[in-house]
């Protein structure tokens, strides 16, 4: 089925999220945080996954722990919607433009959690999130989806240009890495037998 639905629950947020793998990129997103919203968009879009997520944090505090949180929950869902990631190509990369902007992804869900991002920002924050939280959205995701992420703004001069294209550079990548291939025939994407 590929699917799942999970529910994180903090002290400080809480989130339900449904993720389907073989979508058709319909996102239903309500973080409370609108460019969080744009930004997961595009993840769903371009990656064509089913995306669901509905989360109340404590933004009078201020974003970082709903960004975080989200990011951990939507590692998690990737996580258990791959399963054994049986039959899965496992590897993906993508390079997304964005008008002056070019962003680098590639991906690795080799069960090892792991991330490098190389970014230059020019700003403090892009529509209200500081943008040191998107290389610990990254990294956050990388944890809990048990996979190898790397990415790389290459270069860009408008902020909410770099962070777009890393979006969409991350749906790009996490689609081509979770699509089945037929010819692995449901085995394990490792010479070792296991990841």
């Amino acid at each position: 089925m590929r699917s799942v639905e999970i529910e994180r629950k903090t002290k400080e947020t809480e989130i339900r999220l449904g993720l389907k793998l073989d979508g058709t990129g319909h996102a239903e997103i309500d973080t409370g945080i609108g460019f969080l919203d744009h930004m997961l968009h595009h993840v769903a879009g371009h990656g064509l996954f089913d995306l669901r997520l509905i989360a109340r944090g404590d933004l009078h505090v201020d974003n970082h722990h709903t960004v975080e949180d989200c990011a951990l929950a939507l590692g998690q869902a990737f996580d258990l919607a791959l399963g054994e990631r049986a039959g899965i190509a496992r590897l993906g990369s993508a390079y997304v433009p964005m008008d002056e902007a070019l962003a680098f992804v590639a991906v690795d869900l080799s069960g090892r959690p792991y991330c490098v991002v190389e970014a230059t920002w020019y700003t403090p924050a892009v529509g209200g999130i500081a943008t040191s939280l998107f290389p610990h959205f990254l990294h956050s995701l990388a944890v809990t989806a048990r996979c190898n992420l790397h990415a790389r703004l290459l270069y860009g001069r408008d902020d909410h240009h770099q962070v777009e294209a890393l979006f969409k550079a991350l749906g790009r990548a996490l689609d081509v890495a979770t699509q089945l291939d037929p010819r692995r025939a449901g085995a394990i994407p490792s010479t070792k037998g296991v990841l």
